[in-house]
């Protein structure tokens, strides 16, 4: 079953503390864009320590769009963080950062852009807990998904067929059941979702794919 996933992209801790609270009531996960104005030139919210005063029965995962990521990722390790997904174009060492997020107990996944060959995985895909597709240029959220995703998904399902894959850009009820038949565990939406006039509409819209 595939699971709707809500995504923030925002500038500040008070507004992730606020769209969680308008999806909390109807999701299980949250998904946190992380940028840091270098791998990606938006710059998002990424203050690590504002989630210790976090309160949420959701679990969160952080999507983190930076440079350098080993030298930051203990930072992230934290409660309520349930998993991490890392840019494979930004790291030097992956399996550094596998290590590091198993030690902790705490979920790792790969990203790719939309730019990059999916084949990337490949030697990845046994070693994470799951993989995403960023289907838009790292960023500023709104954007919309590239049309070659289709036939991605399904690359990947093909090489794992038991991978969790992440679906994240772009995401709208008229693409995510084209998603999901491609092979897609997760979608990942933000825009779709917070510009709904009524969010909990816009989910129930979505989940009828699952």
């Amino acid at each position: 079953m595939t699971e709707i996933i809500p995504s923030i992209n925002v500038a500040t801790f008070k507004e992730v503390q606020e769209r969680i609270a308008k999806v909390e009531p109807h999701v299980s996960w949250c998904h946190l864009d992380v940028t840091d104005g270098v791998f990606s030139k938006h710059e998002t919210w990424h203050d690590f320590a504002d989630l210790l005063r976090l309160q949420t029965k959701l679990n969160i995962e952080v999507h983190l769009m930076i440079e350098k990521p080993e030298e930051i990722i203990e930072q992230w390790l934290v409660r309520p963080i349930k998993r991490v997904i890392v840019h494979l174009e930004a790291l030097h060492d992956p399996n550094l950062i596998i290590k590091k997020c198993c030690d902790a107990g705490i979920q790792i996944g790969f990203a790719i852009r939309p730019d990059t060959a999916v084949s990337l995985f490949d030697p990845w895909l046994a070693k994470v807990d799951m993989v995403l597709l960023l289907r838009v240029q790292p960023g500023a959220s709104g954007q919309q998904m590239q049309s070659e995703m289709l036939g991605e998904i399904a690359h990947v399902r093909k090489a794992c067929p038991g991978c969790i894959i992440e679906v994240d850009g772009g995401v709208t009820v008229d693409n995510a059941k084209r998603a999901i038949e491609a092979g897609a565990s997760m979608l990942i939406v933000g825009n779709y979702l917070f510009l709904a006039v009524d969010i909990k509409k816009a989910i129930e819209e979505l989940k009828k794919y699952e």
